[in-house]
């Protein structure tokens, strides 16, 4: 009988210990505090999982595994078997780092990878620090980095810079998705505010040409969001609550998420409310031309011009915003996921500032000049399946409906008859992305993408003395733009101290055109348009470690960018004077890109990186006089304007280098110094050169740390160097009202520095508390090619708590 109990005893132990096997506990050395977030994967990239809040994961997938890898970010990694794993009980414990060395990176494969297998430049943004700085929108988040520079013609926007590109040359993808649009223009965007911040999970930012991966527009560099997941196994309801308040624009921002896991059904919600006042600029050491003295006001149908009581205050300037996020993820089996995403994000009107700030003869230009409400809506299903089959080991398909929604409404000073312009975009894709592991250091990623965009656009024109409205130009043409794609990705391990990686994508777009909506305002000499464009880009790297601390890798990749309708139907008023219209015969342009990155580590104590970088854009869509029907100069809202169109007649040329330092002087004191400098050159239609005007000054910023278990405190200076007249791009020497005056009354842009202090307290366990000072000094400054001036001195306030 014993022998029977015993044997009873023993099939029930080893079935516990196989239950148990199958789970693992990451906790944090010292504290036994357990880890969520930390993403567990084996040296085949196609396994990966990430535990839930309470620091559990199950990884049976991993069974026998030589090469289990655990990693967060702020924490060291650990490489560890199965076999250790098991002797550990399956409990590991994480060492907290000042200094990450490897981390998880998805943007440049599409599938989570090692950023020391890149052998490009990707930075990933510390979601630590988001919470920590409470970034008012997402734009604000990248600038945060310091490698990113932000230009904002309103506070309703935040147009990206990267390494002499913007707008539409650089690309965002949401949850893998490409949310570039046909409608996406060369001017300065502000599409990155549609994203909540506090909806983000990751940010990766890939510096170069990523067209291999995302297509048209990656020239300049790719922004990948990751939004919050919904985890599987939380059986409880966990979220959290966050209010934010600032002063130097009177914020007042609430966000709150919740979810729910159960074994197979994960549900995630969540909501943000901003509401922005009018900003009020530095009071020292700036120029006196940056205040707002005077502002427009309507009354009795009448303009009139009001001196304004209080010049620091941008009248004019303020807006709110809403967004709203649901995610279903539902377990199918053990290899099969499927994920359900919705966005919502709607503005209210939005003031163009730099335009209700201009002036001709002493008057105001505009008495009104606002972008619409801005919607943003995107709905995802995505499905991840895992299995080892002969073409793939993991498949992804990803299907995507987005729906954008803007418009333009202005009229001018003095003027009765207002403007407004709406436009539509329908966007669809497809994305199926695969995955094969062809031995331990060895896979092949390859996909297939289809993307259609139908634009539709309208114009009318209402008397506000008797709200009578009819129709009036509208800025594009109805149109549909489609892009087909195939893609691959190698990546090899030659040695112990060599790897390779090389990509290749073939594209084909397509554009069709009605203009038939503007025929009747305009001469033009063509009804609609059809063009077909092919395009092959690709790139390939190496990266050489002589030692375990050091890596070289020399990369040359090629990017495009196919016209859209923005840049070959458009009609508007580009600046004072002139107005843009159609060129159906643009050509896709393309960048070729060559760089080196290095990078160094001493004992996890010192990271060093440095990359230097050469851009060539040829066939460069760029703006250059033209006519319609034989005239230069035709009238546009009642003012003669000089048309332009955009034409493929120049070059770009970009160079520059990006280097940064972090030192761990402590376990609680992290010093970090970015610095990017960048100069760029471009074709005249005189075939002169002129400074591009993408190109942002030199900027960085250096930021001290200080960390413990419940207080961090951040130190940052922030800077920029001078945009002298003389290197002012020729463009931007058109538009005095938004930057200063030199000696001899020309514009320039000033160097500025300015001092940040932030600080977090975990008041007690779920519960903290932020505040902070930006621009301690009071600074009156404008970023280079900003319409409006800076935040002054501003106090924010922010608490947080969580369950």
């Amino acid at each position: 009988m014993k022998k029977y109990i015993s044997a009873i005893g023993l099939f029930f132990g080893l079935g516990i210990h196989f239950l148990v096997a199958q789970q693992i506990l990451v906790i944090e050395s010292g504290s036994n505090q357990p880890l969520s977030g930390v993403l567990i994967y084996s040296k085949d990239p196609a396994r990966s999982i990430i535990t839930d809040s309470q620091g559990k994961a199950e990884i049976g997938l991993f069974k026998n595994q030589e090469s289990i890898i655990l990693q967060l970010l702020g924490f060291e990694s650990k490489t560890v078997s199965w076999e250790s794993l098991s002797s550990f009980q399956f409990k590991i414990e994480l060492t907290p780092s000042q200094i990450t060395l490897d981390i998880a990176i998805i943007a440049t494969s599409r599938w989570k990878q090692s950023n020391q297998d890149i052998p490009g430049k990707v930075r990933q943004l510390d979601s630590k620090e988001q919470t920590l700085r409470a970034p008012s929108t997402s734009a604000d988040w990248l600038g945060s980095s310091g490698e990113v520079f932000i230009q904002k013609s309103q506070l309703g926007g935040g147009s990206p810079m990267i390494r002499g590109f913007s707008a539409n040359r650089l690309l965002y993808a949401v949850d893998g998705v490409r949310m570039n649009t046909a409608i996406f223009r060369s001017g300065n965007l502000q599409n990155v505010i549609s994203l909540d911040p506090f909806a983000i999970q990751t940010t990766e930012i890939l510096f170069g040409p990523g067209s291999v991966m995302y297509g048209s527009d990656a020239i300049g560099g790719v922004m990948a969001f990751e939004t919050l997941t919904p985890k599987l196994n939380e059986k409880t309801i966990s979220g959290n609550v966050l209010g934010r308040f600032s002063s130097a624009y009177s914020e007042k921002t609430f966000h709150t998420d919740l979810s729910y896991g159960s074994e197979k059904w994960a549900f995630l919600s969540s909501a943000t409310h901003f509401d922005f006042g009018d900003l009020r600029m530095g009071n020292k050491n700036g120029p006196e031309s940056y205040l707002r003295t005077d502002y427009q006001t309507s009354e009795d149908g009448r303009d009139l011009l009001i001196l304004n009581p209080n010049p620091l205050i941008q009248v004019g300037s303020g807006y709110r915003q809403v967004n709203l996020m649901q995610k279903i993820r539902f377990q199918a089996s053990q290899r099969t996921v499927w994920d359900y995403g919705f966005h919502y994000s709607k503005s209210t009107d939005i003031p163009r500032y730099d335009r209700l700030i201009e002036k001709r003869d002493g008057s105001f230009r505009f008495a009104r000049w606002d972008y619409g409400p801005q919607t943003w809506m995107m709905n995802t299903i995505k499905l991840t399946h895992t299995a080892e089959r002969k073409w793939f080991d993991q498949v992804k398909l990803i299907a995507s409906h987005q729906l954008f929604e803007e418009s333009r409404i202005d009229r001018r000073f003095g003027k009765t008859e207002e403007f407004n312009r709406l436009e539509k975009v329908n966007a669809f894709s497809l994305n199926a992305d695969f995955l094969k592991h062809l031995n331990l250091d060895n896979f092949l990623t390859y996909g297939f993408e289809s993307v259609l965009n139908k634009v539709s656009s309208m114009g009318s024109v209402t008397d506000i003395t008797n709200s009578q409205s009819t129709l009036a130009s509208a800025r594009y043409p109805n149109a549909d733009w489609a892009s087909i794609a195939a893609y691959g990705n190698y990546q090899a391990k030659i040695s112990g101290a060599f790897q390779f990686q090389t990509a290749l994508r073939y594209n084909y777009n397509s554009l069709a055109a009605d203009f038939t909506n503007n025929l009747e305002f305009f001469p033009l000499p063509f009804s609609s348009s059809k063009n077909r464009y092919h395009s092959i880009t690709g790139n390939v790297g190496v990266i050489f470690k002589p030692e375990p601390s050091m890596s070289i890798a020399p990369l040359l990749s090629t990017g495009f960018r196919a016209p859209n309708v923005d840049d070959s139907g458009k009609i508007f008023d580009s600046e004072p004077g002139t107005v843009m219209v159609p060129n159906p015969d643009l050509k896709p342009e393309y960048a070729y890109n060559a760089e080196v990155n290095f990078h160094k580590h001493f004992q996890n104590r010192v990271s060093v990186d440095l990359t230097t970088f050469y851009t060539l854009l040829n066939r460069a869509m760029v703006r250059r006089p033209a006519t319609l029907d034989v005239r230069s100069v035709i009238d546009y809202e009642g003012e003669p304007s000089q048309i332009f169109a955009l034409q493929n007649a120049a070059f770009v040329k970009v160079y520059g280098i990006q280097t940064g330092i972090e030192v761990s002087i402590s376990k609680k004191l992290l010093l970090i110094s970015r610095y990017n400098w960048q100069r760029g050159t471009e074709e005249l239609d005189d075939e002169s050169t002129s400074p591009s005007r993408h190109a942002a000054p030199a900027f960085g910023l250096t930021r001290l740390t200080y960390s413990s278990k419940r207080l961090t405190l951040e130190l940052t200076a922030a800077y920029s160097a001078e945009r002298s007249f003389e290197d002012m791009p020729e463009e931007e020497k058109g538009k005095p009202a938004i930057y200063a005056k030199d000696s001899n009354g020309n514009p320039y842009s000033p160097n500025w520095t300015i001092f940040n202090f932030n600080g977090g307290l975990e008041l007690w366990k779920g519960i903290k508390l932020m505040a902070g000072i930006e621009n301690i000094g009071d600074k009156r400054y404008r970023p280079y090619s900003s319409g409006i001036v800076a935040s002054g001195r501003n106090l924010t306030f922010g608490i947080k708590g969580n369950f």
